[in-house]
């Protein structure tokens, strides 16, 4: 199995990072991450007519403080950085983003690994998503939403 690998870069501008986190041109809508704004974007009828998802998709996409995170989260991201070896032979398989939450991007650009669930006997629900540009997505609820990792603070 292939481990992306992750490449750290410093610099650019706003307009660049906006493009890769949205992962659109940046546009007056785009430029105001307020959740209003995505709202009223959403409810436009020119994301209607060019975008199957809903508003919650578009709402679904959080961020979290790398502390926030629980400890197998942090376990898991250790591993990510080693390039394992990981717990679950599903680890590092190509994310397909099917539910839409994440930005849009070409097959390959994200990465699935799991989150160890105390207790549990199967994987669960938990999952770090990796992105090609350094971003890390963390989901408690198996895909229905995602937190954009802030490794600051």
């Amino acid at each position: 199995m292939r481990i992306p690998p992750r490449v750290i870069t410093l610099g650019g501008t706003a307009a660049l990072l906006s493009a890769l986190l949205v992962g659109a041109p940046v546009t007056a809508a785009a430029a105001d991450p307020s959740p209003a704004s995505a709202a009223a974007y959403a409810s436009s009828p020119a994301y209607a007519a060019s975008s199957p998802h809903t508003l919650s998709s578009v709402a679904s996409v959080g961020s979290i403080c790398y502390s926030a995170l629980p400890s197998q989260a942090h376990h898991t991201l250790d591993l990510i950085d080693a390039g394992g070896p990981f717990p679950y032979a599903q680890d590092g398989a190509v994310f397909q983003n099917r539910e839409g939450v994440l930005p849009s991007r070409t097959t390959g650009y994200y990465h699935e690994y799991t989150v160890v669930t105390p207790g549990s006997s199967t994987r669960g629900a938990r999952r770090i998503v990796t992105g090609s540009a350094v971003q890390d997505y963390y989901t408690a609820d198996h895909y229905v939403s995602f937190d954009l990792v802030n490794h600051g603070c």
